[in-house]
């Protein structure tokens, strides 16, 4: 067995906040390859060894025929050293062993023997065997971290294999858990795995190496120093002393190699969805989608519904005695006149537009431009100046109706005359949600539900849509206190907004009943001017659609804003 001479030298701790490392011990006693001249240990006692003084490093060409020694050389009795020759020289520290502390090991001499000076063997030295291969794989390399410490920067070292073969020892497990730390992959367990730490530390496997190292220095030192448990009575065996030296001379020996961790591809960030509103573009489908799917499933139970209500008593009896309309003044004259045509048509336009920019003013955070009067006033955004612009044109438009349809007697068509237009509305509208429509006469006479909902149109709605709209526009008095008490803006902005809305759906019905009643002879009456049955009426109505959109495209700022400059100023702030 191998006598330990002195402590273990400790550095700093493998871990933050741990111990320093190695662990604390004795150390092996220390042997001198073959080839170099070399510090050496005295043996004393029954096979024991004592710790050797450290010799000064000797040229390049020594350090070159040490790693050059032949395997013969591994297994050759060293010299021993007589201690009583030594000198002292001063310990090489290293690196502190705490943050801001001290270099390690404190500041002293090493004795040096006169011998290991010299180069020569001192007289009476023992022979001691090298019976671990560990002990040349060591050897080789601290003899490659001497020559590297001390050569000149201008000679490179020669080039070596990519790798090394590793020096086979044997290996005898003791009694103290293996410390583990970290896993070397995310979510894998702690590295090493779960075992006993080995009681004499086996030899390190060759780690891969560059091919060629450039400005290294040369090696100046052929001593090198190694590890053993020292046998007397055993020597090497062959397969170890043929591997020892082949680790030697490649110079590098590095920890056993460890399993290579695929590098992970770099994830590329998701590009964020482009928003149309408050919502991207597969929402939105989505959304129409279940929407569309919730409607027709709704109709589908309401039509189911209506269809059971007729069949109770005394319901086919009200639908005979009100069949959905009751008849007007002989004075009325049916058809509709150019004026009635014209402003359907502008009512289409400016309410299309009306209803876009208002939802613009309502959902848009940061306006594309601004508008400002030219006599001075409050700079609003440009959308909220076509809003304004277009309700303007709207209300004209309505005025002028009004006194037409007022002015030609035609106002009893949407103004309910008679009590019995309430039940003919509830008759009308049990036979639309059976799918039986009414008796279309709109050319002489609209049913009572169509005359009750162009009534809200025409003298509930819009008169409400324009007061809401006129209390958050820029015409309202600011300094008018009490008035502003009596009307706050607040139940302006919850009224019109529903009123929107109302519009909306009063427009989709009203268009899809024209198509499901007769759309060729219904666009007739609106359009055409006629109650005939041709392609007229439809083809102007195409002719409208196609206008009303020109207009949707036109309503940005690139086109509004001259005409926008016409009256007041417009900027980008």
């Amino acid at each position: 067995m191998a006598t330990f001479s002195r402590s273990v030298r400790r550095g700093l701790p493998r871990v933050e906040g741990g111990e320093p490392w190695p662990a604390a011990g004795q150390a092996p006693a220390r042997i001198v390859t073959a080839g170099a001249a070399a510090r050496s240990a005295s043996v004393s006692g029954e096979g024991s060894v004592t710790a050797a003084p450290s010799a000064p490093a000797p040229s390049a060409p020594a350090a070159a025929a040490a790693l050059e020694t032949p395997p013969a050389a591994l297994s050759a009795p060293v010299p021993a050293v007589n201690p009583g020759a030594a000198v002292a020289r001063p310990l090489r520290r290293g690196l502190p062993r705490v943050p801001g502390g001290e270099p390690w090991p404190p500041a002293g001499e090493a004795p040096v023997s006169e011998g290991a000076r010299s180069g020569a063997p001192a007289a009476g030295a023992t022979p001691a065997p090298v019976t671990d291969v560990a002990a040349a794989a060591i050897a080789a390399e601290a003899a490659t971290a001497a020559a590297v410490a001390t050569a000149p920067t201008s000679t490179a070292l020669p080039a070596v294999p990519a790798t090394a073969p590793a020096a086979p020892a044997a290996v005898t497990l003791g009694t103290t858990s293996l410390r583990r730390g970290l896993p070397r992959v995310p979510g894998g367990e702690p590295w090493p795995p779960a075992g006993l730490a080995p009681a004499v530390a086996a030899a390190p496997a060759a780690q891969a190496v560059p091919e060629h190292v450039a400005q290294a220095p040369a090696p100046a030192a052929s001593v090198v120093e190694a590890v053993a448990e020292a046998e007397p009575s055993a020597t090497a065996s062959a397969p170890a002393a043929a591997a020892a030296p082949a680790a030697a001379a490649h110079a590098v020996v590095a920890p056993a190699a460890q399993p290579v961790v695929a590098a992970e591809k770099p994830v590329r960030p998701k590009t964020e969805a482009r928003l149309y509103g408050s919502r991207t573009r597969g929402q939105w489908i989505k959304l129409v989608v279940l929407l569309a799917v919730g409607a027709v499933a709704a109709a589908g139970i309401l039509v189911l519904a209506a269809r059971g209500v007729t069949t109770l008593p005394g319901v086919p009896e009200f639908l005979e005695r009100y069949p959905g309309a009751y008849p007007l003044p002989d004075t009325v004259e049916p058809g509709f006149p150019w004026w009635a045509q014209w402003a359907h048509f502008f009512n289409i336009f400016l309410m299309v537009l009306i209803i876009r920019s208002g939802y613009q003013v309502r959902t848009q955070q940061k306006p594309p431009a601004f508008w400002t009067p030219k006599r001075g006033g409050k700079k609003i955004s440009i959308n909220l100046w076509l809003h304004q612009s277009l309700d303007i044109l709207w209300l004209v438009n309505g005025l002028i109706f009004l006194v037409l349809l007022f002015a030609s007697g035609r106002w009893m068509r949407i103004v309910p005359t008679s009590w019995e237009s309430v039940p003919n509305a509830l008759s009308a509208l049990l036979q639309y949600m059976t799918l039986d429509w009414p008796v279309e006469s709109g050319w002489v006479n609209y049913n009572s539900l169509q005359q009750i909902m162009y009534f809200l149109v025409v003298f509930i709605a819009a008169p409400l849509a324009a007061i809401t709209g006129v209390r958050m526009s820029e015409f309202w008095p600011k300094d008018a206190k009490r008035l502003n008490k009596i009307y706050p803006v607040e139940v302006a902005r919850a009224i019109h907004f529903p009123t929107m809305l109302f519009f909306v759906l009063f427009i989709l019905i009203h268009v899809f009943l024209v198509f499901a009643t007769g759309a060729l002879r219904n666009l007739n009456h609106v359009f055409g001017g006629t109650d005939v049955v041709n392609w007229v009426g439809f083809w102007l109505f195409a002719a409208a659609i196609a206008i009303t959109a020109a207009g949707w495209y036109a309503a940005r700022p690139l086109i509004i804003a001259p005409i926008a400059k016409l009256f007041g100023q417009v900027s980008s702030r």
